[in-house]
Order: C-alpha cells, then sequence, then structure tokens
C-alpha cells in the first residue's frame, strides 16, 4: 500500500460517487472491490451522493467530507477530487 492515492472523479459521469470511492480505496489497497466492506457501513452513501450531485444552479463549487473506510481516511472535494491515505 502507497501513502496516498488521488483519483479525480467526473460529477457529470452516470457512476456513483459511492463506487468511484469504493473502487479508489480497492486501488490504494490493492485489492478487488469486491473485498471490501460495503460502503454503507462507514457512510450514508446516498447522503454523499446527494451532497455533491448537481444542482439546479450548477455543481457545488466548495466543500469536502472526510471519513474512514476500510482502515483508510477518505477524502470527497467538492471540484471531484476522492483521496485516500491509511487511516
Amino acid at each position: 500500500m502507497g501513502d496516498q492515492y488521488s483519483v479525480q472523479y467526473d460529477r457529470l459521469d452516470d457512476e456513483p460517487l459511492s463506487v468511484a470511492v469504493a473502487d479508489a480505496v480497492a486501488t490504494f489497497r490493492d485489492e478487488d472491490v469486491t473485498a471490501l466492506e460495503p460502503l454503507h457501513y462507514s457512510i450514508n452513501a446516498e447522503a454523499l451522493e446527494r451532497l455533491f450531485e448537481p444542482r439546479a444552479d450548477g455543481l457545488r463549487t466548495g466543500g469536502s467530507v472526510t471519513f474512514e473506510y476500510c482502515d483508510c481516511l477518505v477524502t470527497v472535494t467538492a471540484d471531484g477530487e476522492i483521496h485516500v491515505e491509511s487511516a
């Protein structure tokens, strides 16, 4: 496992943010995504999606959320970055 991993998430893509987060953590841990515990054990995935989804007045321009998932510290930012590091 490296020290950290970051990936850019396209907020206008059809892939759910929760899937992108799980994929990023799996990549960081060098594990298959199916080996990870379900994301909803760590954070309300639906609320995470709603926080960063496009709004009527455009995309959210600021803010971030950080949480622990599978022994990793995950930060999702409004500009679409998913940052993963060891917890």
